[in-house]
């Protein structure tokens, strides 16, 4: 016989009731003495804070850890430990191995950005593969990108310019634009003629389902978000694998000149066949076209949403300083003119000394992804008094440590990375917006110099101003920080042309 609903209704909510205090008092005995919440909501801790709020929630979490320099939470059956100081911090990126630590970039990450990911990568194997993508990133490499950067840099600024000459007394907010403009830069840096025309806008829905997904509560079922990023990036690692399957097919063909990253990545790669099968050796095994899709994923989620962030907040912290703008544009208009209808080259890069001080310290201060978590893979002893327990999710705050040590670290100053101030080198610990260790950011000169860039032109090519309203500058998080008006601005048009590249 049967029991009807209504007769273990009570079980249910009985054995509900039990699993919250298990899970209470599973919570407090990892807290212990750690700053933190008291009690946490059942089953899902702070998860929809995290998403409704995440400012506030990680403000909160920080505030906590003023302290200790670390403090406790729970998250979806997670429990979370806050780092507050630089020390620990960097205590967390030196232990990432297998018995230590585990960077997984999101608290489910491994879930939403799939097996094939170089975070995810341990010990030789990461060595090896970091070294088989370093030619990826060499001068020459970067000069290449360069000249792809500025042109799809200069097509952007136009048509911004434009937009914003349709009502001059209208402010466009830039967040979406400049994503836009980034997410074209990427696809053609990284993968250059590979990507198809028609692919590109199915590219751009999947993006953007991932990046919804990645802010969502982490329930992997029909209809949910996260379930959709979760197949969203399934799609762009299949076609991202596409075109490393086209690139080595053309690379393969003849003697051509790299394009794009891909290609350098696949010449590095077929040179080290060759010179094996030259040596008698076995031919050593590579990454194929489904893992590479996978890191090429990776590349484009460390440079879009990043970038844009940096984007964004240069361009906020360019109105409100203008002593640095004036001092970014006399500089520019030293080393480069649109009117030479020429791009800006590498020994021009180099020349401009005080815009590149300008993007890192636009960088420390607002630096985009401000946490990086990892998992403890073990009870790790993080202090003489506190023990991490295994499983726990651990948030180094790259954002906290990037106040700590540097000289009034609360105010935008570019000069403090000055070769007379080398405040760079002498917080290094503390300047951890491309992480450290053995994960750290391999493409940070790529991303400083696209930074560069942008400052560089946006400056140069137009004059602009920002809508400020109360709170504007407060940060929200999509999923990298950004002004929280998305940065509304009017633009018009400074120079008496543009560069005309076609000329070249």
């Amino acid at each position: 016989m049967f029991l009807s609903f209504s007769a273990i209704l009570p079980y249910l909510f009985s054995s509900l009731i039990l699993l919250a205090l298990i899970e209470q008092i599973s919570y407090l005995f990892k807290k212990r003495h750690l700053p933190g919440p008291t009690f946490v909501l059942p089953f899902l801790g702070g998860a929809i804070s995290v998403v409704t709020n995440p400012t506030k929630f990680w403000d909160a979490q920080s505030a906590f850890s003023a302290s200790l320099g670390y403090s406790a939470n729970y998250i979806v059956g997670n429990f979370i430990l806050y780092i507050r100081d630089s020390h620990l911090s960097n205590l967390i990126f030196s232990n990432v191995r297998p018995d230590a630590f585990k960077l997984v970039g999101h608290p489910f990450g491994k879930k939403l950005f799939g097996e094939h990911n170089l975070i995810y990568m341990f010990g030789q194997d990461h060595k090896d593969l970091r070294r088989r993508i370093a030619p990826n990133f060499t001068p020459r490499a970067l000069s290449t990108y360069t000249d792809l950067q500025q042109m799809i840099i200069l097509k952007h600024l136009k048509q911004w310019e434009e937009l914003c000459s349709r009502d001059p007394t209208r402010p466009i907010p830039l967040r979406l634009l400049a994503r836009e403009m980034n997410l074209e830069t990427s696809q053609t840096v990284f993968v250059g003629p590979y990507l198809k025309p028609q692919d590109r806008a199915r590219f751009r829905e999947d993006y953007n389902l991932f990046n919804v997904g990645s802010m969502s509560l982490p329930f992997d079922l029909p209809g949910f978000a996260f379930r959709k990023a979760i197949r969203a990036v399934d799609r762009l690692v299949n076609t991202l694998a596409d075109c490393a399957r086209q690139c080595k097919s053309k690379m393969e063909a003849g003697d051509e000149e790299p394009t794009c990253l891909v290609d350098f990545w696949m010449q590095e790669t077929l040179r080290e066949i060759a010179a094996a099968k030259a040596a008698g050796d076995a031919e050593p095994s590579h990454p194929g076209d489904v893992e590479i899709g996978g890191h090429l994923f990776d590349f484009l989620f460390a440079a879009q949403d990043a970038s844009t962030s940096s984007l964004l907040w240069a361009v906020s912290l360019l109105d409100s300083h203008p002593d640095v703008l004036l001092r970014v544009r006399a500089e520019v208009e030293r080393v480069w003119s649109p009117e030479s209808d020429g791009l800006i080259t590498t020994e021009q890069i180099r020349e401009m000394k005080y815009t590149q001080m300008v993007a890192r310290e636009v960088i420390r201060y607002r630096p985009p992804a401000t946490m990086v978590p990892h998992v403890a893979m073990r009870d790790f002893p993080l202090t003489e008094s506190y023990t991490v327990p295994k499983g726990t999710i651990v948030f180094p705050s790259v954002y906290d440590s990037s106040f700590q040590g540097f000289t009034e670290a609360e105010r935008f100053d570019p000069d403090r990375f000055s070769e007379g101030r080398a405040e760079d080198q002498l917080y290094k610990r503390n300047f951890l917006a491309f992480g450290a260790g053995a994960h750290q950011c391999v493409g940070q000169r790529y991303a400083l110099n696209h930074l560069v860039l942008f400052i560089a032109m946006f400056c140069t090519l137009l004059d602009f101003k920002r809508h400020r309203t109360d709170g504007c500058d407060e940060i929200v998080y999509n999923p990298t920080i950004c002004p929280k008006d998305g940065c509304m601005v009017t633009m018009w048009r400074r120079c008496a042309r543009y560069p005309d590249l076609a000329s070249n």
